[in-house]
C-alpha cells in the first residue's frame, strides 16, 4: 500500500531504523552513508514535533550517533536493549554478557577462516555478518547455532545478511513502547519505519496502537503501508514536515 497522507503531523511520534531505511545498506557497517539531506530533515523534523523523533536500531547508539552528525535524536540501540531519552538520559541495564563472550570466542576461527565474514561485537550481542559472502548463509548460521547451543540466556535473531545472538529479551516494540511513555512521545501516535525482519515486533506493537508502520523495500511483512526504498521514505518524511510548516504558516 502507498504512503499515507498524514494530516496533523503535530499528533504523531516518528520512530526510525536505521539501516536499510534512513541510510541504504552497505557491505560493511562502518561503510554506510547518510546524506546531509536525511540530516537536515530529522533536525527539522525533531524541532517541529517537540523532539518526539527516534531511532530504534539494532546497532550501538555510538555507531548511530556518529553518522548523524551534529543530529543527535532519542534513540534504542541494539534491538531494545539501550536507550537515550530525548533530554539525554542514558538507560543501560547491567546483565551477565559471560555467553556472548564465549560466542564470540567460538566464532572467530570460523570468520578467519572464511575472508569476508564480519564478526561484530555489541553490548549484550554479538552478530555474523555475511553480506559479502551470501553463499555462506547456511554455514553462518549453523555456526550462530552451534555456539549457542547449550546457552539458555541467549537467543538467535535473524536479519538481512546477519544473525545475531543476544543477550536479553529486548525488541524493538518494546523500545518504542518505552518511548511512548515519555515526554516528548506521550499521547503520540506512532509511526514506526523499518526495512528487516528485524523490524517486525516493532510493526506488531505500532499496529495495536492504530499507528502507521511502513515496510521499507521487499519481502513479507506486518506493515501496514510500504516504501520501494529510502528514497521514497526520505520523500514522504520531507511531505510531513512541509504539511507541519504549512499549518504553522496558516495559524
Amino acid at each position: 500500500m502507498a504512503l499515507p497522507n498524514i494530516a496533523d503531523a503535530k499528533r504523531f511520534a516518528l520512530f526510525f531504523d536505521f539501516d536499510g531505511t534512513l541510510a541504504d545498506i552497505a557491505e560493511r557497517p562502518d561503510a554506510v552513508e547518510v546524506s546531509e539531506h536525511t540530516r537536515e530533515t530529522l533536525a527539522s523534523l525533531r524541532s517541529a514535533l517537540k523532539g518526539a523523533v527516534a531511532i530504534i536500531s539494532g546497532r550501538e547508539i555510538a555507531s548511530v550517533d556518529q553518522f548523524l552528525l551534529p543530529v543527535q535524536l532519542a534513540m534504542s540501540g541494539v534491538h531494545g536493549l539501550t536507550r537515550r531519552d530525548a533530554d539525554g538520559t542514558l538507560h543501560s541495564p547491567d546483565f551477565d554478557v559471560s555467553g556472548v563472550h564465549d560466542v564470540e570466542k567460538q566464532l572467530a576461527p570460523f570468520v578467519a577462516d572464511h575472508p569476508g565474514l564480519l564478526l561484530e561485537r555489541k553490548r549484550g550481542a554479538a552478530a555474523l555478518h555475511y553480506r559479502q559472502r551470501p553463499e555462506l548463509e547456511a554455514a553462518c548460521h549453523a555456526a550462530m547455532r552451534e555456539a549457542v547451543f547449550g546457552k539458555a540466556e541467549l537467543r538467535l535473531r535473524p536479519g538481512k545478511m546477519v544473525i545475531e545472538a543476544l543477550a536479553h529479551e529486548s525488541n524493538k516494540g518494546a523500545a518504542i513502547e518505552s518511548f511512548l511513555d515519555q515526554p516528548p512521545f506521550i499521547g503520540r501516535v506512532p509511526v514506526f519505519a523499518g526495512d528487516d525482519a528485524t523490524d517486525e515486533d516493532g510493526f506488531a506493537f505500532v499496529n495495536r496502537r492504530q499507528g502507521i508502520s511502513i515496510k521499507v523495500g521487499l519481502g513479507e511483512t506486518q506493515a501496514r503501508y510500504r516504501a520501494r526504498d529510502t528514497q521514497e521514505l526520505l520523500s514522504w518524511m520531507r511531505d510531513i514536515l512541509e504539511e507541519i510548516e504549512g499549518r504553522s504558516e496558516q495559524s
